[in-house]
């Protein structure tokens, strides 16, 4: 009897030096959560990401682009979802039309600046309108994105 309760006294004590030790770490380690916090938000600033989903902010992104470089986006379809190993993967399909240069700019701005993910497909077409005789550029852009 007494040695259980001595055994009982032992695992209490060293519970609670568990606990303390954790406590006295507390500080540093609010410290430290913080510095990242303020790490992540600077990356998610430097790469033009906010709070909403990436859909949003990817169509942002292209309107923004596009209204200063004399783009227009035909189409934006909701994203297609795979999920595979407990990650899902979304591919993000758009049409855009105008100038050649304009639009590998974007392709460029969102695969290098902003890390929406990695273009995998850009099929571009040559298309005329027949009632004002003038040829036009439309590009479909497939563009991956994991989480």
């Amino acid at each position: 009897m007494a040695i259980n309760k001595t055994f009982d006294q032992k695992r209490e004590f060293t519970s609670l030096n568990n606990e303390a030790a954790l406590l006295k770490n507390a500080p540093k380690q609010l410290s430290l959560l913080k510095l990242k916090q303020r790490y992540y938000d600077s990356i998610l600033n430097k790469y033009q990401l906010d709070g909403s989903s990436i859909q949003n902010n990817l169509l942002s992104s292209i309107n923004d682009f596009s209204n200063s470089n004399d783009l227009k986006v035909i189409h934006f379809l909701e994203p297609h979802i795979i999920n595979k190993n407990d990650l899902a993967i979304k591919t993000y399909d758009f049409t855009i039309e105008g100038p050649f240069d304009a639009i590998n700019r974007l392709i460029y701005k969102l695969e290098q600046e902003t890390k929406f993910g990695e273009v995998v497909s850009i099929h571009y077409e040559k298309k005329k309108n027949f009632r004002s005789g003038k040829s036009y550029l439309q590009v479909r852009v497939l563009l991956k994105s994991f989480g």
